[in-house]
């Protein structure tokens, strides 16, 4: 059970929401990655350097033992509208670094500790925390592009009232 945990991490960020995400940028402008409704609420630029950010302390450093450099709140004081293709080269470059982690992850090590963020939690913890976060994170860069568009994403379809997923959900071959 603890390999198909892992895999279905593996599966869900990079086959489930990487493809979202672009397929999102594939329809905003550069002007709708950085707008934000008020200065209270991030970008999408902003969430994706967060995202790319999160996942890689809690997984290539806290799982991975890479040195920590993050600067948390850089990531949601950026100002600078770096173009959206390398706002996906670094989501990307991240994830492919924490699914290297996560392929060559013992399960024998997801009830271990590791110390993230000043807090103690479990290799499983951390995946888990990374998985949810990216799920949280997706789902905001998915409303802001359908209120920046009014289109429909077409990530799903229904089937005989079963919404079907139209995403292949295997990973990129980035």
């Amino acid at each position: 059970m603890t390999n198909g945990f892992v895999s279905e991490s593996r599966r869900y960020l990079r086959g489930e929401y990487l493809p979202k995400i672009r397929a999102c940028l594939d329809r905003l402008t550069e002007d709708d990655v950085w707008w934000r409704p008020n200065d209270e609420s991030n970008s999408i630029g902003n969430l994706l350097l967060h995202l790319a950010g999160n996942a890689r302390q809690w997984i290539v450093s806290g799982v991975g033992g890479v040195p920590d450099t993050r600067q948390r709140q850089r990531e949601f004081d950026e100002r600078t509208r770096i173009p959206k293709a390398e706002l996906l080269a670094k989501l990307t470059s991240a994830l492919g670094d924490v699914d290297d982690v996560l392929a060559g992850l013992d399960a024998a090590v997801l009830p271990e500790s590791r110390s993230i963020q000043g807090r103690t939690v479990t290799v499983f913890d951390a995946v888990y925390h990374v998985v949810e976060h990216f799920a949280m994170h997706t789902g905001q860069i998915t409303y802001i592009t359908k209120l920046r568009t009014s289109a429909d994403l077409g990530f799903y379809r229904d089937a005989d009232g079963l919404a079907m997923p139209t995403l292949s959900g295997q990973p990129d071959d980035d």
